[in-house]
């Protein structure tokens, strides 16, 4: 697979405030905000990454059940951890690739080839958080269709770790952010049957252009032939349910 060179993304879009009669005081603030921000952006690494093949992991493995072939990709970028999370996740998820092969079994000697994927992708970065895609795909010789899922990852670069859905939530907010993601998808939910008790909240999600965008697995929400449904809540509506150091430089806007 030819690799593709993905190019660094900082989102630096700022909140812009409108005060009216206090425009005074907003001129005297405004350079001391931007110091903030700047000095921010001096500490933290501006991510360059390109996906690249995974090295050591085998394209085809096979034992007298079958053959799987593994199209494993990874991340290369100027931030060594975070390289080596996405190579360690790959090597938990697709352990077989990684381990030496027993048998002397050929693709040509069985009876069915099994076909595994996975790539990482840079999606952008906003000050200290970056996200990051693994798009999966799996498919059976007989099966009707492949299985595929898309997982977002977002990683907060002073911390060096995972963020979770409920680290960017203010305490307690978690049935109130639920109710505000019912409200505003109620169409689309309606439309299949879903009522508010049978919605609950992803923790596979990414900040969108202009809003939080959680996504589900196939056929939790709808039927294969949706994909991964996404539903969305609009950056106005999060204001007191995200904790405002996740907001930064986020346009309120509505979808």
């Amino acid at each position: 697979m030819k690799m593709q060179q993905l190019k660094p993304v900082l989102w630096m879009s700022l909140i812009t405030i409108s005060m009216g009669g206090l425009f005074g005081c907003q001129q005297q603030e405004q350079p001391q905000a931007q110091t903030v921000v700047e000095q921010k952006q001096d500490t933290i690494p501006l991510i360059q990454a390109k996906t690249v093949a995974v090295e050591g992991a085998r394209t085809l493995s096979c034992e007298k059940e079958g053959c799987t072939r593994f199209d494993l990709q990874t991340i290369q970028s100027n931030v060594a951890w975070i390289d080596d999370y996405f190579l360690e996740r790959l090597k938990r998820a697709e352990p077989v690739a990684f381990k030496v092969q027993q048998t002397k079994a050929t693709e040509d000697e069985v009876n069915s080839v099994e076909q595994r994927s996975m790539t990482v992708s840079l999606v952008g970065q906003r000050y200290d958080l970056a996200t990051f895609v693994i798009k999966t795909y799996n498919f059976k010789t007989g099966a009707e269709h492949g299985l595929y899922h898309t997982e977002y990852v977002n990683l907060d670069l002073n911390k060096q770790k995972r963020i979770a859905l409920e680290d960017i939530l203010q305490k307690g907010s978690e049935q109130k952010l639920l109710d505000t993601l019912y409200d505003s998808n109620l169409v689309w939910l309606n439309a299949r049957g879903i009522n508010k008790e049978q919605l609950k909240l992803s923790d596979n999600f990414y900040f969108g252009a202009n809003g939080l965008v959680l996504v589900y697995p196939l056929y939790e929400l709808a039927d294969y032939t949706m994909g991964m449904p996404e539903l969305k809540i609009s950056y106005t509506d999060l204001a007191k349910l995200i904790k405002p150091e996740y907001l930064t430089g986020l346009v309120a806007t509505t979808p």
